[in-house]
């Protein structure tokens, strides 16, 4: 069975850092790309950033660019978002998924695979 596992999330002040892990199971990554997404209370899950099969493409959300870093360890059959300078407003469940390929996709629609989600809260 196909699984995405996220872990990583939870409490921490503005200006802090997280990395989050996403691990796959029951398949290789090394075929697949992976999205980071983010969806905040009241509001639709957003793209957060992707990269490519082999690690040589990545794209950031605006938001997010030069505070947030994807890289993937296919080795170990995980994707890390390394978050940084973390603001309120980066509070979310943060979901990684994954389709096979090899380019980036920023809409969900085009990810077959999710993960259950962690909860990033980021407060003083």
């Amino acid at each position: 069975q196909l699984q995405l596992v996220e872990s990583g999330g939870g409490l921490v002040q503005p200006g802090g850092s997280l990395r989050l892990s996403c691990a796959a199971s029951g398949f290789t990554l090394d075929y697949y790309v992976i999205g980071w997404f983010r969806q905040a209370p009241g509001k639709e899950r957003e793209g957060v950033s992707c990269i490519s099969s082999t690690g040589g493409s990545t794209n950031y959300a605006d938001s997010v660019k030069g505070r947030f870093t994807i890289s993937r360890d296919n080795a170990k059959n995980t994707v890390y978002l390394q978050m940084n300078s973390l603001k309120p407003e980066d509070t979310a469940v943060y979901y990684c998924a994954g389709t096979s390929g090899y380019v980036c996709y920023d809409v969900a629609d085009e990810y077959d695979y999710w993960g259950q989600g962690t909860q990033v809260t980021v407060s003083s």
